[in-house]
């Protein structure tokens, strides 16, 4: 249990540079392991967090954790995550937008789903300057899923 509030700790922690260096940690180590994934629901916990930067890191987290993902705990979070398509901070609706395209390709049954929210996606609460942004992520996640799957 001490590990687990430990991982928690350390991916809340108020120094953003050192949450964020372990959040790359994990992210990197589990393109080749599955050893972080035990974790899952406690990063899964953190997409409700009240700081973006936070949110960010468990999407990020959570999608390189979707390859290992056999126990099928990502159909408890879907719904938790494509709500971040949209979320109130515009570079939070990115990063969501970018790791949708690892989280489908790990796990293809997703793709009709992320495809149908990614086109309604309501992008009109966004300052006009991050909207051509967000839409080019979309369109780039789109290309990504439609090629993964035809694999």
């Amino acid at each position: 249990m001490a590990m687990k509030e430990n991982i928690t700790a350390m991916l809340t922690a108020k120094d953003d540079k050192a949450a964020c260096a372990f959040a790359d940690k994990i992210i990197s180590e589990s393109k080749d392991t599955d050893e972080w994934y035990e974790y899952f629901d406690d990063f899964a916990a953190l997409l409700r967090h009240p700081k973006s930067l936070v949110r960010n890191r468990a999407l990020y987290i959570l999608a390189a954790n979707a390859q290992w993902d056999e126990e099928n705990r990502f159909d408890n979070v879907i719904s938790d995550f494509l709500t971040h398509i949209t979320d109130e901070k515009p570079i939070t609706a990115r990063q969501c937008i970018k790791a949708l395209a690892q989280v489908g390709t790990a796990k293809p049954q997703y793709i009709p789903n992320i495809l149908l929210c990614l086109r309604e996606a309501d992008l009109s609460k966004y300052s006009d300057s991050m909207r051509p942004l967000i839409e080019k992520d979309i369109a780039e996640t789109e290309r990504i899923l439609a090629n993964a799957d035809k694999c």
